[in-house]
């Protein structure tokens, strides 16, 4: 599975969880962080944990194990390491607050298909 794919099947998992704006956004260009931000938006902390234990669950049958996972008491925003992949999991007052896409406004965006994408 390449760099890439393995952002597409985070963002994939993500919309499974019914996750809002989901947006993979390649950053290996503009900074050394990672090479991909997963990055969205869930509308209750219920959904949010779900979401990230979806992604943790699915990634390790795959044989992705996190860094790290930060975030999971505050239940605001969750991000997860897997090092050239980070995923960013938000509820949207902290996703609106922080303004990562604009942080990385230089970054390029990758499409994926979705559930929500037209």
């Amino acid at each position: 599975m390449t760099i890439q794919e393995k952002a597409k099947k985070i963002a994939s998992l993500l919309d499974d969880k019914k996750a809002l704006d989901i947006k993979t956004l390649e950053i290996s260009k503009v900074s050394t962080l990672a090479d991909y931000f997963v990055i969205c938006t869930c509308t209750s902390t219920t959904q949010l944990r779900a979401c990230v234990d979806e992604v943790e669950e699915k990634m390790k049958e795959l044989g992705f194990i996190p860094a790290h996972i930060e975030g999971y008491r505050s239940g605001t925003w969750i991000l997860m390491d897997y090092h050239d992949v980070v995923v960013h999991i938000f509820m949207e007052e902290a996703r609106n607050f922080y303004d990562v896409e604009r942080l990385w406004a230089d970054a390029e965006e990758i499409i994926s298909e979705s559930r929500d994408a037209d």
